[in-house]
């Protein structure tokens, strides 16, 4: 076992936080206005797209990774456009698991965010409007500092998916040593050569590091509430 940790491999680890860094602040940027409109609105279409929204909880992460491939692949126009216009293959690269990686954890972002902007005051929100302050100004002057444990669990849980993601990144970006080859595809590998040492090791780090992340944000959540409680 000590052997085995003196030889383990640490870029999969580094590659998938630098995914798992990109795709939050991606998501971050492309949820606020999503989540601030479904917890504002009243249309008859939100439930369609919070159904849309949250369909990547529900399907195996195969089919997902299956129709992302056949999207972004150079044989659809969607591959071939980036291939042609901007010389990006969109697929077994580091972009292809970005783009893959946003939508397969766009719920982690979404729900949190929603969910806080739901439990906001609604005078505040209106007293903000009144004092002259815009939407933008609203959202991140008065909103977002009032719903400090929706918004952190928001980027954490976002964070921890997309570090966790197998079979959406497996399929879209394969195999590629510095390039794809994240953290989890790096376990399912050791597995297959039967080398349960280093799985066991690579397994045991991606563990802890997904415990300390939940412990970070349910102390921040508890502290938060305990101030809330003591007013």
């Amino acid at each position: 076992m000590l052997e085995a940790l003196m030889h383990l491999e640490f870029e999969p680890f580094v590659l998938s936080f630098k995914l798992a860094g990109i795709t939050t602040l991606i998501l971050f940027a492309l949820s606020l206005p999503l989540s601030w409109y479904l917890s504002q609105s009243k249309s008859k279409s939100k439930p369609f797209l919070e159904a849309l929204t949250a369909l990547p909880i529900v399907l195996p992460p195969s089919v997902l990774g299956f129709y992302i491939l056949v999207v972004l692949s150079h044989n659809s126009p969607v591959g071939a456009f980036f291939d042609e216009y901007f010389g990006i293959k969109m697929v077994f690269n580091f972009t292809g698991l970005v783009v893959a990686s946003c939508f397969y954890s766009l719920p982690f972002m979404v729900q949190p965010l929603q969910g806080g902007f739901e439990s906001l005051n609604k005078n505040m929100l209106e007293a903000s409007y009144i004092a002259g302050k815009s939407k933008l100004e609203t959202i991140f002057r008065v909103a977002l500092p009032n719903m400090k444990p929706a918004l952190l669990t928001a980027l954490i849980i976002t964070f921890a998916h997309t570090v966790g993601e197998f079979g959406v990144v497996l399929m879209v970006g394969g195999s590629i040593e510095g390039e794809t080859k994240v953290a989890s595809v790096a376990i399912y590998e050791m597995v297959e050569i039967m080398d349960y040492t280093t799985a066991h090791l690579y397994s045991g780090i991606m563990v802890i590091i997904s415990f300390l992340v939940l412990l970070g944000v349910y102390l921040f959540n508890h502290s938060q509430n305990k101030k809330i409680g003591k007013f």
